[in-house]
């Protein structure tokens, strides 16, 4: 089995993404779209995954490889590939199937609840299940409208889609793949956006956070992935 990423920036890779996909036997195969826009064939890898990055994804002018990578994303999802989306990648799936990404009215940084949608009435047969409360690592000031025929999976207060489900994708606007080395990397990266807000914390709080809060949301992960990597 083969599972191929998108990355945007050297700062925000697969974190605990990795060890799962080792554990369960993937080969692990990169496009580095500061590097190149190579993209594999889609018939010869299994699981598809975007991840984060700093940039809109309505920076075409600015970066032109973003209209190569929605196209591919798009046909991704139309040959049902497995396809998983963070952050910046949930906002690119959205934008490649039609819906409009724009500034949300609050950012959001740091560790803050989201509420799963409906979870007591779904399977796992008809869809993911978020818990009722949980709380994830976020790092975004941009928000999606849902595209056309997702079914919403999670929200909080600051930011009405936070999750979606739309055929054999999945997109999360938040983090759960993120670690110590990769909470670290990005606080250093993007230390510019701690600002004064509602909905974001100081780089003290965000760098306190326990083994729990990690094991916690790298466990939602991994329950994450082996729903979308089910047969």
């Amino acid at each position: 089995m083969r599972a191929h990423y998108l990355q945007h920036v050297p700062f925000e890779g697969l974190g605990s993404i990795e060890p799962w996909l080792k554990t369960n036997g993937y080969e692990i195969t990169c496009t580095r779209l500061w590097e190149s826009t190579g993209f594999p064939d889609l018939g010869e890898i299994d699981l598809l995954i975007v991840m984060g990055g700093p940039m809109s994804v309505n920076d075409e002018g600015q970066l032109p490889w973003l209209t190569a990578e929605k196209a591919y994303i798009r046909s991704a999802i139309k040959s049902a590939t497995p396809l998983l989306g963070v952050c910046l990648g949930a906002q690119l799936i959205a934008s490649a199937m039609g819906a409009s990404i724009y500034p949300n009215s609050e950012k959001e940084i740091g560790w803050l609840p989201i509420q799963g949608i409906n979870s007591s009435k779904k399977s796992q047969e008809s869809g993911f299940n978020f818990p009722p409360e949980t709380t994830v690592f976020h790092w975004h000031g941009e928000t999606f409208d849902l595209p056309y025929g997702a079914t919403l999976l999670a929200s909080s207060a600051a930011c009405a889609n936070q999750a979606f489900e739309l055929g054999s994708a999945i997109g999360l606007q938040f983090h759960l793949e993120t670690t110590p080395e990769s909470a670290q990397q990005i606080v250093a990266h993007c230390r510019s956006e701690l600002t004064d807000g509602r909905y974001i914390q100081s780089e003290s709080e965000i760098l306190s956070a326990t083994p729990e809060h990690y094991a916690a949301i790298n466990q939602l992960m991994a329950k994450v992935l082996a729903y979308l990597c089910r047969q």
